[in-house]
Formats: C-alpha cells, sequence, structure tokens
C-alpha cells in the first residue's frame, strides 16, 4: 500500500509545456559564438553588439548609410541583363536572372546613383553579394562605368561600395570586358582631378578586386573582409604552401600595404565624408 494511499507517479512520463519562442528573433554570431538579438543587430548596422563582427548589410541600407536621406538619385537603372550567350546548364542565365530578381526585388547586383554626403554631390553605386554573388557581368560593368563617366562630366567624387565573387561565367568573354571598361573610366575620372575612393567589403574577390576596387585614391576596406584574386585554397594548393594566419583579411592587407584604411561600418559615414574633405577641398 502506497504511502498517504496515493500511487507512487510515474515522474518519467510527466511533459512540461515550453513557452513558445517565435522563430527567427535570434541569431548566432559566427565570430564569438554569442546568441545575440536580431534586431539589436540590425540597429547596429548589421554589426554583433558583442564581438563586432560585421554581417552582410543590405543594399537599401547601405545606400542610406552613404548618403544625405532625400538625396539619392538612381542613374542607369533601364539597363537590364540579356543572355547573349544563351547559357543553358542545371538552370538558364534568364532563370537564373528572374529568381534572384524575385528573392532580392533588385534587377542586377549593383545600384549605382548621386546623391549627397553631409551637403556634397557625389556619384554612389552598391554592390550586392546576395544577388548572383555580386558577379560582374555586363550590366554591373555599364553600370560602374556610367556612374564613373557621368560623375566625371559632373565633377563629382564616387565612393563605390565593392562586393563580388567573380565574372559572371553565364556572360562568358562580355563579362571580362568589363575590367577594361571600368579601369579606362576610371583614368579618365582620376585625368580630371577628382577622388575615386573604392569601399571592400566581405567577399571582395576576383576581377572587381583586380580592376576598380584597387584603383582608388584611397582604398578602403570594413573589418575581416575576404580580399583578394583567388581564395585561399586555390592559393594554397597551387603554392603547396601554409598560409599565414589572416591571410587576404582587410587587416592583414592593411599590413602588407595593399589597403589604406579599415573602418569599422559604424564609423564609415563620418570618416568618409571626413576622407572627401581632405581629397576635394583646396
Amino acid at each position: 500500500m502506497a504511502l498517504f494511499g496515493s500511487s507512487k507517479k510515474n515522474y518519467s512520463t510527466i511533459t512540461v509545456k515550453k513557452r513558445d519562442v517565435p522563430d527567427g528573433l535570434w541569431m548566432k554570431c559566427p565570430s564569438c559564438g554569442e546568441i545575440v538579438y536580431k534586431e539589436e543587430v540590425a540597429d547596429n548596422l548589421e554589426v554583433c553588439t558583442k564581438c563586432g563582427h560585421h554581417f552582410t548589410l543590405g543594399r537599401q541600407a547601405r545606400i542610406d548609410l552613404l548618403s544625405d536621406a532625400g538625396t539619392f538619385e538612381e542613374w542607369a537603372g533601364g539597363i537590364k541583363s540579356v543572355d547573349t550567350l544563351g547559357f543553358t546548364g542545371q538552370q538558364s542565365y534568364i532563370d537564373k536572372l528572374k529568381a534572384n530578381q524575385e528573392k532580392s526585388g533588385w534587377d542586377d547586383a549593383i545600384t549605382v546613383g548621386g546623391c549627397k554626403l553631409n551637403g556634397r554631390e557625389i556619384g554612389l553605386g552598391v554592390m550586392d553579394f546576395s544577388f548572383l554573388g555580386a558577379s560582374m557581368g555586363s550590366v554591373v560593368g555599364e553600370r560602374v562605368t556610367y556612374l564613373i563617366e557621368r560623375s566625371t562630366r559632373e565633377g563629382r567624387p564616387v565612393l563605390l561600395s565593392c562586393a563580388s565573387g567573380g565574372a559572371r561565367m553565364y556572360e562568358g568573354l562580355l563579362s571580362l570586358m568589363q575590367m577594361a571598361k571600368t579601369s579606362a573610366a576610371l583614368a579618365r575620372h582620376a585625368s580630371a582631378g577628382l577622388a575615386f575612393i573604392p569601399i571592400l567589403t566581405h567577399p571582395t574577390m576576383a576581377g572587381v578586386m583586380a580592376s576598380f576596387a584597387t584603383l582608388g585614391d584611397l582604398i578602403v576596406a570594413e573589418p575581416e573582409a575576404l580580399i583578394g584574386f583567388a581564395g585561399p585554397r586555390v592559393i594554397k594548393e597551387t603554392t603547396q604552401q601554409d598560409l599565414p594566419e589572416g591571410f587576404q583579411r582587410s587587416e592583414f592587407l592593411q599590413q602588407h600595404g595593399l589597403i589604406d584604411m579599415v573602418v569599422p561600418r559604424k564609423e564609415l559615414r563620418d570618416r568618409m565624408a571626413l576622407v572627401l574633405e581632405y581629397l576635394c577641398d583646396e
């Protein structure tokens, strides 16, 4: 007979109802491993509030960061990608474009335009890695060229936020030609005595890195951004050598003279405004 006339409970069968927590409120930082509140990270310009890790900042948010409110006017928005080579694979180029356009709400991997930064008229371009890896195809090259050439005509300095995985393979040689076209436009911009500042974000690689991303009067990068031509794995397998710690990260490249300035995102706007004062004001 059980004590006090009650039978022994089987506690192994008792279930505890967990409090419902909505999905998507928290995220794990890949750098420090801390669980952080997504809204706090968003309010902090997509920078981890615990360790300062820089997450990807959306295209519109970056445009807002680098321009005075309400001043940005898009240029060259009517230029669209076409499937000149008739690329086919598991998915056609046209289908890839449509899928990325629907997912992102943008028509290609870069947006360019004119705006003001602290009252100064500038040309501004923002590349978006979420759209086909910000690969440089004909539209990207043409918009960058238009940005530079119009800014040259109007006497504007140019800020260009760079991010890319490389050339857009769906366009073959047409993609590679954009390296020369954008570089030539920058040469004319420089001859006019106008400033160009590329801002290298994570990642900036391959053809973009080998052309306009490193042709600035001052080369700026965000912290811990991966920057280079070929990736570390390819370089290690090719050279058969161990790579130094931090290889191809922005801090390493600054130490070795390729990057002039590594600027945390929260300081970027004010630092760019100050740099333009030095470069543009007599």
